[in-house]
């Protein structure tokens, strides 16, 4: 509709246009032929009058008056009174006002309607007193005379006309062609592909992939069309592999669960033997003096049933989650203590702890026993990972995670950090590089953050360390909350 109107606006006003030069060239036209009647007459009065015949001067006027275009031919005095004329029976009368009012305003043409005549254009052009003229009229007369010629436009009119009649018929034509051409080209090679491409994107939005089209030319239409095949052929095959990884997950997640129920049934079956084992280890071991050698094995099998008993405890969590049981605490002082318990590990000697916690920190709704259970495994994770010594940091901070307070817990240690490749797998049950494990110790925190309503995330850069952080909800208590208001 738009491209219609701007057409409709652009063949319009070149027609106005040309309309209006047509219409100029005409006028000008009949001004030229009055002047160079005009011009004639007084080249012929001159000559006649020079000779002293001053009855050719009436001839001449009568001859040129014949023409059809002119409606009057004369000569007046410079007082208004007609001399000569091609009507004999005007001499001697006042000569039109309007022709009369050319001459004394200086102007030589003017178009006004004549009674009888119709619209005509005026001419007058002084005769001057040459010296030839001085025989008959002397030398004190500057003008002897004013020639004035009346030229029909009426003609002219009727041409222009015809001639406006004539261009607004064929730009009414030309547009309506041109508009109905336009509207049929659109229709069909913009409008119906349009609106085919929107069919068809509404099959897609539907959830129908199997949607095609059939692209015709080269034009841009055409490149809509490939495009719009090409990107739902790269939706229908994203979403084959979706729904191809969707079935691997929930295979995966069955087996997981398998394994889970298989692993709780097995670690209450493991449990009960074992702790009646290490009863019976402790009570074998005091009869032997802790200089006797079999005391020393005795304590290797403690701590073989010890690292036993954590394993089918990881083994009971990950099978069968503990309810939380939330409560306000300090991180701060949490972090403390939980640091207290991971120096006592036998590769925490070497190891440089530094706390870098910052101070009134509000307080995080959590189940204090698995906050514990996360940052032990992480503290320990750390250390182990810095065999020859290093420097476990830990840090606090209060954030704003989207508008929302979250306290965040640093743990960078300066270990040889970890490779790229399995950086996204450690969070994995089961998945672990250690010889000894279980490789559910960070799946198990990973799952506890998240239920406390936090994240845990790491990263790492291979021989400068690795950072792992968690975030957990701000809860600040109702007089911490005024004060923050305040």
């Amino acid at each position: 509709m738009i491209s219609i109107c701007l057409l409709v606006f652009g063949i319009g006003t070149f027609a106005f246009l040309t309309l209006k030069r047509e219409q100029m060239q005409l006028i000008n036209s009949a001004r030229e032929s009055s002047e160079l009647l005009l011009n004639t007459i007084e080249r012929s009065v001159y000559n006649s009058m020079r000779i002293g015949n001053a009855a050719d001067v009436q001839v001449i006027l009568e001859m040129v008056g014949q023409n059809e275009k002119l409606v009057g031919v004369r000569i007046f005095h410079p007082h208004g009174v007609i001399l000569k004329s091609a009507q004999p029976g005007e001499v001697g009368r006042l000569v039109d006002e309007r022709d009369f009012k050319l001459f004394l305003n200086n102007k030589t043409e003017g178009v006004f309607d004549l009674p009888g005549y119709g619209e005509v254009l005026g001419m007058v052009k002084p005769i001057y007193n040459d010296r030839g003229c001085n025989i008959c009229h002397g030398s004190k007369t500057r003008i002897i005379g004013v020639l004035n010629v009346n030229y029909s436009l009426v003609e002219t009119r009727k041409r222009i006309v015809d001639l406006t009649k004539l261009f607004v018929v064929s730009t009414v034509a030309i547009i309506g062609f041109l508009s109905l051409a336009i509207s049929l080209v659109m229709v069909k090679f913009v409008k119906n592909p349009l609106r085919e491409v929107a069919k068809n994107m509404a099959k897609v939005e539907a959830g129908d992939l199997s949607v095609r089209m059939t692209a015709r030319g080269k034009d841009e239409i055409a490149r809509l069309i490939v495009s719009f095949d090409s990107m739902v052929e790269r939706l229908d095959s994203a979403k084959r592999e979706l729904e191809t990884f969707h079935f691997q997950q929930m295979e995966r997640a069955d087996r997981l669960a398998s394994v889970g129920e298989m692993a709780a049934g097995i670690a209450h079956e493991i449990k009960n033997p074992l702790t009646g084992i290490a009863a019976a280890i402790t009570v074998i071991k005091e009869d032997f003096a802790p200089e006797d050698g079999r005391a020393v094995i005795m304590n290797e099998v403690l701590e073989q049933v010890s690292r036993l008993d954590k394993t089918v405890n990881d083994l009971l969590f990950f099978g069968k989650p503990t309810v939380a049981e939330p409560a306000f605490t300090d991180i701060n002082s949490a972090l403390r203590k939980i640091l207290v318990f991971a120096s006592q590990h036998s590769g925490g000697k070497n190891i440089e702890k530094r706390l870098e916690l910052a101070s009134d920190l509000p307080p995080v709704y959590v189940d204090p026993k698995q906050i514990q259970q996360v940052f032990l495994n992480l503290f320990l994770n750390a250390v182990q990972a810095m065999h020859g010594g290093g420097t476990l940091t830990v840090q606090s901070a209060l954030i704003d995670a989207d508008g929302v307070e979250m306290v965040q817990v640093r743990v960078i240690d300066t270990g040889q950090g970890i490779p790229l490749q399995i950086l996204d797998k450690i969070f994995t049950p089961f998945f672990t590089t250690k010889a000894q494990g279980t490789g559910l110790g960070l799946a198990i925190s990973h799952r506890l953050i998240e239920q406390q309503g936090g994240r845990l995330y790491v990263a790492s850069e291979i021989g400068v360390g690795t950072t792992f952080t968690v975030e957990l909800p701000a809860h600040r208590t109702p007089a911490q909350a005024a004060s923050g208001s305040a």
